[in-house]
């Protein structure tokens, strides 16, 4: 019988560098690479040792982005090559939209921290390796005008990219992953002082939910893959299909946390069942529509973020957002909790979000968001 390795190779891997102040290090070890057919597995030693490199590479351009500095940012990436200078520049625009969302927020970013579940490595020639992993980034921000009080969301996004060792030091030549922000350049239309004092003028709310708005949250929060807590694993209920691959599985993450509440009856037309999911389950428009012709849940108001911001506090866990874009809705997020200014937060599947605040991300003058409440 042949044998199904290709080729194993041990790696031994010393160095240690510093940045800024930040020193990176990648512990004498020795990491055993399998590749089998044209994929890789990797032990847990070897997932361990890149966990705690890609963390510290990540954590590092996570200091970047809080300090706005592009000089730190830069030093990451092989920028005179074409694929690193287009991931250094795409990670510029993100801190400038973080910082334009932050000053329309009125809040500041403290801390960002980076979990990294390593998938495959492989070595693509000589101190170049490819990796495709998971990465849950955590952020934790708080308003001026509430300094004392700390609030939280995670973002999960699942990442390729390739590590080259230069200088002694590890640099980012490509890489390529779904962007939460990628809907998300441009915020200079907004009325960011208007928006900025009605927000700091706004308290926290005391919550009260019915028993089944509490397992629509609990569900939400266990399955939303790679912003979940780490103890879940990253992972997506197994239980259903994921529909990523077929276009995105946002809706069919929605239709979840409404049938596992307990409140609402699968039916003939809002329907799952053994992999396969009826329009209305796994389809935006389609489910926004189900929802609201059904009398399951009813449109609060839509329009630009201008529009619909005030209005927008009146949601609740349970409820959620729709996302119109060229005309249809191409995402739904539930609304899963409130910050300490009653801002409505967001859990959903695609770019997976734990309580990401319900606009961040979807900044973009041609967004119209859809504000929809929930008959629980």
């Amino acid at each position: 019988m042949k044998n199904k390795y290709v080729r194993a190779m041990i790696v031994s891997i010393c160095l240690t560098f510093s940045i800024g102040g930040f020193t990176f290090l990648a512990q004498d070890a020795n990491i055993k690479e399998q590749v089998i057919d044209a994929g890789s597995i990797i032990d847990d030693e070897m997932n361990s040792q890149y966990k705690v490199l890609l963390e510290h590479l990540f954590d590092y351009r996570n200091k970047a982005l809080l300090e706005k500095d592009e000089d730190i940012l830069k030093q990451l990436y092989e920028t005179d090559k074409k694929f690193g200078l287009w991931a250094y520049e795409h990670e510029v625009k993100k801190m400038k939209y973080l910082e334009n969302w932050s000053n329309k927020q009125g809040v500041n970013f403290n801390e960002i921290k980076t979990r990294v579940k390593v998938k495959k490595i492989k070595e693509k020639e000589e101190d170049l390796y490819g990796i495709i992993c998971t990465v849950s980034t955590e952020y934790k921000y708080n308003y001026e005008n509430q300094k004392d009080v700390e609030n939280m969301f995670r973002i999960g996004t699942y990442h390729y990219l390739n590590v080259k060792i230069r200088d002694n030091q590890y640099v980012i030549t490509k890489e390529w992953y779904t962007d939460p922000f990628a809907d998300s350049l441009n915020l200079e239309n907004l009325n960011s002082d208007e928006i900025k004092n009605y927000i700091a003028s706004q308290e926290a709310v005391n919550l009260e939910l019915t028993a089944e708005q509490q397992k629509a949250v609990d569900y939400a929060h266990k399955y939303c893959g790679a912003a979940a807590d780490e103890e879940n694993e990253f992972k997506f209920n197994p239980n259903y299909k994921d529909f990523n691959p077929d276009g995105g599985d946002c809706a069919n993450f929605a239709s979840q946390i409404l049938f596992e509440s307990g409140r609402f009856k699968k039916n003939s037309t809002w329907n799952y069942n053994n992999g396969d999911g009826t329009k209305a389950w796994v389809n935006a428009q389609a489910f926004k529509n189900y929802m609201l012709n059904s009398k399951r849940a009813y449109l609060v108001t839509k329009g630009t973020y201008q529009d619909v911001y005030k209005e927008a506090y009146s949601l609740r866990p349970g409820d959620f957002v729709g996302y119109e874009k060229g005309g249809r809705i191409t995402h739904v997020s539930t609304v899963t909790g409130l910050d300490s200014k009653g801002y409505p937060l967001v859990t959903c599947h695609n770019s997976d979000r734990m309580l990401v605040p319900w606009d961040l991300g979807w900044s973009d003058k041609s967004i119209r968001f859809h504000i929809i409440k929930v008959c629980y």
